[in-house]
């Protein structure tokens, strides 16, 4: 008699969370109501590939790990929601879509405040720093209501974040590109300090992690470790990465005699060009 195989471990199962799949929806279908499709293609993939590692992040595996195994996991997953959904977001979405989300005077008025670089920073790397305190980060694993309040925070705050260089409307413009490269540099030092403190510490510092279950032979303190080294040398490069991609496209402006340093109107959207363009002429 053959024996049934074995049944996977709970964190390897991909279960779908509901909260999550009327947030992808939602997403998706203000996109397409308010023209999200007219954008080129390539900014249509972002849009989608953007909304997958949303789903990605929050399903599966690695919530699993991140919710009950793993710190070094949750790291992983608190990196794509800052880092990589983001970026992906913004360039996928075109001015379009954000229009109608700006159109009330009052929102209008915070996007100005929040977007500045300095203030924009300082929205991501304060609660971001403060979340992984012992105490706050703890009672988030503790409370799942507060643990969505925190990843809400995390995207809300890394969207402002990214919105100086990455911004889809001329309205709420992106920084200059000095003010970009000096920008991402300095966003890169909050995180490499809470990393190192994180990696150095010699005491778990989140004693939820010493009751998980252990995975891949990883000792509470060693997952630690890696989780505050994911923190401290992954996202710091990767911001480092986006400061060389800034510094790419302002040296192709200058050698190709355009030497000013504010973005161009065309890195927004040809249709955005197109709209200003009638605009001057009307």
């Amino acid at each position: 008699m053959t024996l049934p195989a074995p049944a996977p471990p709970p964190w390897q199962q991909w279960d779908l969370h509901p909260s999550v799949v009327i947030g992808l929806v939602l997403l998706g279908g203000l996109y397409v109501y308010w023209g999200g499709f007219e954008a080129p293609r390539r900014r249509v993939a972002s849009f989608i590939a953007a909304l997958a590692v949303l789903g990605l992040a929050l399903n599966g595996p690695l919530h699993n790990l991140s919710d009950s195994y793993l710190f070094s996991a949750h790291m992983v997953q608190h990196l794509v929601l800052t880092l990589v959904f983001p970026p992906l977001l913004l360039y996928g979405t075109p001015a379009s879509v954000v229009r109608p989300v700006l159109q009330p005077r009052w929102v209008f008025r915070f996007a100005r405040w929040a977007t500045r670089p300095l203030i924009a920073g300082a929205l991501f790397s304060v609660p971001i720093t403060l979340w992984h305190f012992p105490q706050f980060y703890e009672a988030a694993l503790e409370h799942h209501p507060l643990h969505i309040a925190q990843h809400l925070i995390f995207i809300a705050t890394a969207v402002i974040m990214w919105w100086p260089v990455l911004s889809p409307v001329p309205q709420l413009p992106r920084a200059s590109y000095p003010t970009q490269l000096v920008y991402l540099f300095v966003l890169g030092l909050p995180m490499s300090l809470a990393g190192a403190m994180i990696t150095l510490s010699e005491a778990v510092l989140y004693p939820f992690y010493t009751k998980a279950p252990r995975v891949w032979g990883l000792t509470p303190l060693a997952d630690q470790q890696l989780g505050g080294l994911l923190m401290w040398v992954v996202g710091t490069i990767y911001l480092w990465a986006a400061t060389s991609v800034v510094w790419f496209r302002w040296s192709a402006r200058e050698e190709s005699g355009d030497a000013e340093r504010a973005v161009p109107l065309e890195a927004y959207w040809k249709a955005e060009v197109g709209t200003r363009n009638a605009e001057r002429r009307g």
